[in-house]
């Protein structure tokens, strides 16, 4: 089974990111880094349980890395939003074996000392209009959240909605058993759902 890792808000400029977090949640993020392979930056946020939060955008200031972006971010439009999440697995080849055939190719990336195997889907562009999670694998690599000052914030639930629902569902099946995890028919979107000292909180 693969574990929730990450989630992600995609935008087109990094500070424009963070203001629509930091509005929605009241917490400030904190510095990521570069992705020398993928052209991308971003921010980062602790959660509870191990998991965490990342705002990444393209880096204006990278070269063209010559291959299409994770995340689809080469035609992200508009204001931020949420629009990915992120399972870990001890076993890539495994996970990838049972996820549908869309998530393309594993490859390896770095961010720093951090060196990780990650699957992102074909052309940056993973199954169900990004429904279905980019697969990771940290190998050896500390776990970024080890590394994030706590934030009070615990996710309770990660909304997705999708108009396969029925179908991602089926998809996500073998792989994916979380009750953080909902997956609910209708337009494309997400939406995280937060418990804070300060009362729930949410972002889309």
């Amino acid at each position: 089974m693969l574990k929730l890792d990450h989630i992600a808000v995609a935008c087109e400029a990094l500070e424009e990111g963070r203001a629509h977090v930091e509005q929605a949640l009241g917490v400030s993020l904190e510095p990521g880094g570069k992705h020398a392979r993928l052209g991308t930056h971003n921010l980062l946020m602790g959660l509870e349980d191990g998991v965490y939060f990342e705002v990444i955008a393209i880096d204006p200031e990278a070269p063209d890395p010559g291959l299409r972006r994770w995340f689809n971010l080469d035609d992200f439009q508009g204001a931020p939003r949420l629009t990915n999440w992120i399972c870990q697995t001890d076993d890539l080849d495994d996970a990838l074996a049972l996820a549908p055939p869309q998530m393309g190719q594993p490859i390896e990336l770095t961010r720093g000392d951090l060196r990780w195997m990650m699957a992102a889907g074909i052309d940056g562009r993973l199954p169900f209009d990004q429904g279905f999670p980019a697969i990771i694998s940290w190998g050896a690599s500390p776990h970024p959240s080890t590394r994030l000052k706590p934030s009070g914030l615990r996710l309770e639930r990660l909304i997705i909605t999708n108009p396969q629902a029925a179908a991602l569902r089926a998809a996500l099946a073998p792989l994916v058993s979380d009750a953080r995890i909902v997956i609910e028919q209708g337009d494309v979107g997400m939406r995280a759902e937060f418990s804070s000292p300060t009362g729930q909180k949410v972002l889309e």
